[in-house]
């Protein structure tokens, strides 16, 4: 017990300095100055669809009322009978002698990663050589396509991504993986960005130049990734293409899962995560103060103490990213479902060393070592 005790203390005092860290490095990302306005070069967006999510048609409206002077928008989906498409196809009539757009009928990808699939098709089809990739589930300010032209007259900077507030649907687990995203996920991205600068991107909307994506192979290279992603802002940083993490809040609408899918899904990304940056992966441990804790009260009841102490540290670190950055009502709100949070951040954590076949696309895969995917015979 003692020695139970020590190891939990351990982890403990590491994941409150993790919290210091997460308040250090978002004060120096909220410190760093907006570029001048300045050119707006002609912009293609990339909108892969695949079935009707939650609050798709505003996701794909707020994409066709950028106030921006000239760009596209490509939506592709693998069927004309998918009702993604035929909202698209709505959606464009709607728009048009407005906003130039197109439908492109993929055909069913050949390939585990159907997202990644489609973009290689739509990137083939842009007419322009700032791409902007966004997720069907995103929705954005009519700002964005502004915001991100203006960070790229930055000098050396070939690749953005955003930022996002998650929004949940009506479930308790939909909520508590929006808090989990708020908190731990944007802290653990600010972290990284201040110790070693960014070198990975976040896929629900990767700004990027042509070029860049050519250097790196395009989608041919990026397509037997799960977690493309990542690698698209590895292998750009790798190259010698600058990163940026854009101020730039978007909307991540999660929708509305139970127990046993919204487990699933963090299980099989918890798993991408683990085979895409190992490091990082382990380093995790100290993103769950309150779990750390409430284990080392229960095994050591004088430590009780540490349990309020730790409540106000992981408050501290919740409240500037959830707050300060993204300005997330949820978290404010329930923050008391942060210790939940927590215990559940954990299980799944641990859950994902636990084997590396996962579910994607009705396909059964193994994750290989360098987060390529297998699909199983």
């Amino acid at each position: 017990m003692v020695i139970l005790s020590t190891v939990l203390a351990v982890l403990l005092a590491g994941s409150l300095v993790y919290c210091v860290l997460i308040c250090v490095a978002t004060k120096r990302y909220l410190g760093v100055a907006s570029p001048a306005p300045g050119d707006k070069p002609s912009i293609s967006v990339l909108k892969p669809l695949c079935g009707h999510d939650e609050g798709l048609e505003e996701n794909l409206r707020s994409f066709f009322m950028q106030d921006y002077p000239s760009y596209e928008v490509l939506l592709g989906a693998h069927s004309e009978e998918d009702p993604a498409a035929i909202l698209a196809a709505k959606i464009i009539s709607e728009y048009s002698g407005r906003v130039k757009a197109r439908l492109i009928i993929t055909g069913e990808s050949p390939i585990p990663n159907a997202k990644a699939y489609s973009l290689n098709r739509l990137v083939r089809e842009a007419k322009h050589d700032l791409l902007v990739m966004s997720d069907s589930d995103i929705r954005v300010k009519p700002c964005l396509l502004s915001h991100l032209a203006q960070e790229f007259q930055q000098e050396g900077v070939g690749l953005i991504t955003c930022p996002y507030r998650a929004v949940p649907g009506r479930s308790l687990w939909s909520r508590l993986e929006a808090i989990g995203m708020n908190t731990e996920l944007l802290g653990g991205v600010l972290v990284a960005r201040m110790l070693e600068g960014m070198r990975f991107a976040l896929g629900c909307t990767v700004a990027v130049r042509r070029n860049v994506l050519d250097d790196m192979g395009g989608f041919s290279y990026l397509q037997d990734f799960l977690a493309e992603d990542f690698v698209i802002g590895q292998r750009a940083a790798e190259l010698g293409h600058g990163v940026m993490l854009s101020s730039c809040v978007i909307e991540h609408r999660i929708g509305s899962q139970g127990l046993i899918a919204n487990f699933g899904h963090r299980i099989r990304w918890a798993r991408s995560t683990r085979r895409s940056r190992p490091a990082g992966y382990w380093g995790q441990i100290f993103t769950y103060p309150l779990a750390w804790a409430l284990l080392l009260g229960a095994t050591l009841p004088a430590a009780w103490p540490v349990i309020p102490i730790t409540l106000i540290f992981r408050g501290a670190a919740a409240a500037a990213t959830a707050h300060f950055v993204l300005h997330d009502p949820l978290t404010r709100r329930q923050w008391w479902l942060l210790p939940l949070q927590d215990v559940l951040g954990l299980l799944v954590w641990s859950s994902g060393f636990a084997g590396d076949t996962i579910v994607w696309r009705n396909r059964k895969c193994t994750v290989l070592r360098d987060g390529r995917l297998h699909v199983n015979s």
